[in-house]
């Protein structure tokens, strides 16, 4: 299996986000990719860098106001009085408010869902870099690879189609699948980060040509609090082309095995053209944003059963944050996805 990365990824380096009411610092750095990546260049796997493949693809999926606030958004933001080092909202837009703001004060709150991506200087070319990893290692796929690794950072299935959050900025495995999709066929997204990815089954709840399916921590008590119940099925075409499968905190390996496979029936029953992985690595024991029990035996057991339906393959890089496990858990899901294979 080859790896795409990019070192592009260091120039969002965010020093803080608000956690339970205290400003505290960021869990999404750049150690996490460092981390990742020495795992699989030490572990002999070929790494080879993103394609530019400029911004149509990714405007397929993030409209082109959005895509503008992301890039030049922060130049207006600075032209505020005393404005703080990184553009980051303090109010957003309730249930009861629909107006579009102009200002960056007010575009801020509207394009960005919480205080967890704030935006620097360099923030649009590790996003638009994350990006292109994910599209260049679904090239290797649709090229014929049986399977391709995209180790992006900053993540991405938290961000909708014209809202960042949660880290992420540009969607990796939308922007992915819809390149695929491109192609013709079917695909089936498998998200098993900790965190429901609330900002995937947005794009894709009204579709039928693309199945998602997620396995997380409940989130009636856990980030992202608002979407990724069992009874969020998918709405007008995409109906029953939705499955969240939210577990209790504490869930271990027998229990996520369980559930995984009824993720897996519904993914054979869609047999789908390609299957794209949203690769959480948070679901572990030790994760400090994680409220499962995942060992590390768990994630080669969990990259087996994946890698066991043979179908060609695009695993994109999500969550994950530092504990002494990372890069081992990283390591166990791909070798147990390729051993099965």
């Amino acid at each position: 299996m080859q790896v795409v990365f990019s070192p592009a990824h260091e120039g969002h380096d965010p020093e803080h986000f608000i956690s339970a009411g205290r400003l505290a610092p960021s869990p999404e750095c750049p150690e996490r990719a460092h981390r990742l990546f020495n795992a699989v260049k030490s572990a002999g796997y070929e790494i080879l860098p993103p394609q530019d493949h400029g911004l149509d693809a990714i405007a397929a999926i993030h409209p082109s106001d959005y895509l503008d606030f992301l890039q030049n958004g922060l130049a207006a933001w600075q032209q505020l009085p005393n404005p703080g080092p990184a553009m980051m909202p303090n109010m957003h837009p309730g249930r009861h408010m629909t107006g579009r703001p102009e200002t960056i004060v007010g575009k801020a709150g509207y394009y960005m869902a919480d205080t967890a991506c704030p935006i620097l200087p360099r923030t649009w070319e590790a996003a638009l870099s994350s990006a292109q990893v994910a599209l260049t290692a679904s090239d290797l796929v649709l090229q014929g690879a049986k399977a391709a690794y995209a180790l992006c950072r900053p993540p991405g299935h938290h961000a909708f189609d014209d809202q960042a959050g949660g880290f992420c900025f540009l969607n990796n495995v939308a922007i992915a699948a819809q390149h695929m999709r491109g192609y013709g066929g079917k695909v089936a997204i498998l998200d098993v980060d900790v965190h429901h990815g609330n900002g995937t089954q947005g794009i894709f709840y009204d579709r039928a040509d693309v199945l998602f399916c997620s396995l997380h921590g409940d989130p009636s008590g856990f980030y992202p609090y608002y979407a990724g119940y069992a009874d969020e099925r998918g709405k007008a075409a995409g109906e029953g082309f939705n499955l969240n499968l939210p577990l209790p905190p504490g869930t271990g390996d027998d229990a996520f095995m369980q559930a995984l496979d009824k993720a897996l029936c519904a993914i054979s029953d869609f047999a789908p053209d390609y299957l794209l992985v949203s690769l959480g690595l948070d679901a572990q024991e030790n994760d400090p944003l994680g409220i499962l029990s995942i060992t590390t035996n768990g994630f080669g057991r969990m990259g087996a059963a994946i890698g066991a339906l043979n179908m060609p393959g695009l695993i994109v890089q999500e969550g994950g944050y530092l504990c002494d496990e990372m890069a081992d858990n990283l390591l166990a899901f791909l070798d147990g996805f390729e051993g099965a294979r």
